[in-house]
């Protein structure tokens, strides 16, 4: 059974700085788990998806980043950095099932297998984001993958090539630096920048403010079934890129900007 992620109010141990920066792209797509003939994506990009993105930049095989962004080893705000618009997009693809795919090079030493071309092309109606940024504030516990992550960001590298979910929907980085985590605003009502999870109930409304409520995955596991979600989170976000305004939460400070971490 899954569990819905929480947010403490104190940091973990050694929680002192975070590494920010922004990833956007002209396209984005991060497929909902619900099943639909219409292949939607969420507005934000999940924290999962965040966690695999930076692992990914690390050089991280597919399943060994899992206890790295496990709960009180890891930190994330997420921020969106633009107006967060959608739109339909018709796509053909070939069927990845094994009875559909065929071998390259089968009689060679390495052999891989593909879909198979001459096989007749699905179309599936894909919402995709247009031009989607966002704003990652990140803190590791494990210090050295924290200072390989720093390293790579100052230096404009990655092991695998960034993307907004789909790989075919390639991505810039933009490092902003690392900053100290500090206390933030205090009062009964605060704005904040990020999106704020669990605050369902906090938000203030304001008439020419929008905002949002999205359920996404939050932390994975994997065991003998394979990978499987751990946990969600409900997140509360502006879908014009700007600030909300909440009672009951205590933000922090990072780069002049107030911020909630999962």
């Amino acid at each position: 059974m899954t569990e819905h992620a929480s947010t403490a109010s104190n940091l973990p141990d050694g929680a002192n700085t975070c590494l920010s920066f922004t990833i956007s792209g002209p396209w984005g797509h991060f497929r909902r788990i619900e099943g639909n003939i219409v292949k939607q994506t969420y507005r934000v990009i999940p924290r999962t998806t965040a966690a695999g993105l930076i692992a990914a930049m690390l050089g991280i095989e597919r399943d060994g980043y899992y206890d790295l962004f496990a709960p009180g080893e890891s930190l994330v705000a997420i921020e969106p950095a633009s107006e967060l618009r959608t739109m339909k997009l018709p796509m053909n693809t070939l069927s990845t099932a094994n009875e559909h795919l065929t071998s390259l090079n089968p009689r060679g030493k390495l052999s891989i297998k593909l879909p198979d071309p001459s096989k007749p092309r699905q179309q599936h109606n894909y919402e995709v984001l247009v031009e989607p940024a966002y704003r990652i504030d990140v803190w590791l516990s494990d210090d050295d993958r924290y200072q390989q992550l720093r390293s790579l960001l100052e230096s404009g590298e990655s092991y695998y090539v960034p993307s907004l979910g789909l790989s075919e929907y390639l991505a810039s980085v933009d490092y902003h630096g690392e900053f100290p985590i500090e206390r933030g605003p205090d009062g009964e009502t605060v704005t904040v920048d990020s999106t704020v999870p669990e605050a369902v109930d906090s938000i203030v409304p304001e008439p020419d403010t929008r905002y949002q409520i999205e359920q996404t995955p939050a932390y994975m596991q994997c065991d003998e079934g394979g990978r499987t979600t751990s946990a969600f989170v409900s997140y509360a976000y502006n879908p014009d890129g700007e600030s909300l305004r909440l009672t009951d939460v205590s933000p922090r400070a990072v780069d002049g900007r107030a911020i909630v971490f999962t």
